[in-house]
């Protein structure tokens, strides 16, 4: 089975590039020529992964099929993992499926490509530290919906059980820790406001290794967020380091913190199975580009978290959502050239456009980087709450249009007003 291009990886870089290229394409040829594969058949923009791991955001209307993406966007979609790559003969193996008994359903199938665009994100990264099977990442929709599933156990088991309470820690500082320490805070409140009775007490503890959270952010972001956090009750540990993971705790530098659950969100690094693709990596088994976002073999590219592609400073791109979105849209450019056999000579440059921070009902913070500014415009509250919402519509519109995006909006509004926002069984 032959594709033009091949995308491994459905995240938001990988999806919109397959849905640029299906559409530039044509109904006609897009499908034949453009292939996008993924191990989930449900694409979740991975910055609102928070609000699922907690239960405040519906998959089941919120999560977009990458078959009928692939219908309305003209590609054509495996739901496969990536098993290897064979870079000289432009070949890649996708790893059979099976059932939950553990029999095949679908064969080790066998895919050629005249380009392969690798965008498979990134896992965590534990440093090290012993005990990693205790703790929760939220890498994926399903890890966001295996912590929720188990967070659901556990609001249970200390609503009826003696002690009423429950201790959550967070390992990390970083966006995603910052704003699932907030969102589960308000997932707390409204289970809370569903019941007659008082619910039990719900401990959250937030643990940085850094002298401040959001740290890669400005200064003034770091402290908005740690003020907000704190009059959240999250308590936010700081200059803590994490020596060990525990069934029930954690062993930190300044002594042990009880844990009922652990999520770890300290860190990315890509799969080790990246090493094994015959395409050159560093340390963090990340793909090595260049400034046209080609790997080290011929005709192969990488975009997202998976590729370590240098900025300014001896510093690479940060793994970033909006980085994703536009190496995608380069690459979709530097693609369409080549495929009307003109000359590409372009280089991909990032652009930081600031960052926005989800932290809970209308308590968003975040700065903007605009560019004729070209300074740090800071802004809160219920704008930076739009501006979240606007940035997740963008996604959303590019791969529905505006239609579908508005009916969208009204069912998730509709589904709120009437049943609430907080999805608990």
């Amino acid at each position: 089975m032959y594709y033009d291009i091949v995308i491994v990886g459905g995240g938001a870089g990988g999806l919109e590039l397959a849905a640029r290229l299906g559409r530039w394409f044509g109904r006609e040829q897009g499908a034949q020529k453009v292939l996008l594969i993924d191990r989930a058949s449900v694409h979740i923009w991975k910055p609102t992964l928070h609000e699922v791991a907690v239960g405040t955001l519906n998959t089941q209307q919120e999560g977009l099929s990458y078959q009928s993406l692939g219908r309305r966007n003209h590609f054509s979609f495996m739901r496969a993992q990536l098993q290897q790559l064979h870079p000289e003969t432009h070949q890649l193996t996708l790893a059979p499926v099976c059932d939950v008994q553990g029999e095949f359903i679908i064969a080790e199938r066998t895919i050629e490509f005249g380009k392969c665009v690798l965008a498979l994100g990134s896992g965590s990264n534990f440093f090290g530290t012993s005990g990693s099977e205790h703790a929760y990442v939220l890498e994926n929709l399903e890890d966001a919906e295996r912590f929720y599933n188990q967070l659901s156990h556990l609001f249970s088991w200390a609503e009826y059980s003696d002690h009423h309470t429950l201790n959550v820690s967070i390992v990390g500082g970083g966006a995603t820790g910052v704003e699932l320490a907030a969102e589960l805070r308000e997932a707390y409140r409204l289970f809370a406001a569903e019941r007659a009775t008082p619910a039990f007490q719900l401990n959250i503890t937030l643990i940085e290794a850094g002298a401040r959270i959001l740290a890669t952010l400005p200064e003034k972001m770091s402290q908005n967020a740690a003020q907000i956090l704190q009059s959240k009750q999250v308590t936010v540990l700081t200059s803590t380091k994490v020596l060990a993971l525990h069934r029930d705790h954690i062993t930190t530098s300044a002594g042990e913190l009880a844990a009922g659950a652990i999520v770890w969100a300290a860190g990315i690094k890509a799969a080790e199975t990246n090493r094994d693709f015959g395409l050159t990596v560093n340390a963090l088994n990340q793909f090595i580009v260049d400034e046209q976002l080609r790997t080290s073999a011929a005709d192969i590219y990488a975009i997202g978290d998976c590729a370590a592609c240098l900025w300014r400073d001896g510093k690479n791109v940060p793994a970033r959502a909006q980085a994703a979105h536009q190496q995608a849209f380069f690459l979709f450019k530097q693609l369409r050239a080549i495929a009307q056999n003109k000359a590409f000579r372009k280089r991909y440059r990032y652009r930081d456009f600031g960052s926005l921070i989800a932290l809970g009902g209308k308590d968003n913070i975040g700065n903007l980087i605009p560019n004729l500014l070209k300074r740090h415009i800071f802004i809160e509250g219920i704008i930076a709450k739009y501006m979240y919402l606007l940035l997740h519509l963008a996604h959303h519109q590019l791969l529905l249009g505006y239609g579908k995006t508005f009916l969208l909006v009204l069912a998730r509004f509709a589904q709120n007003r009437l049943s609430g926002r907080l999805k608990w069984h």
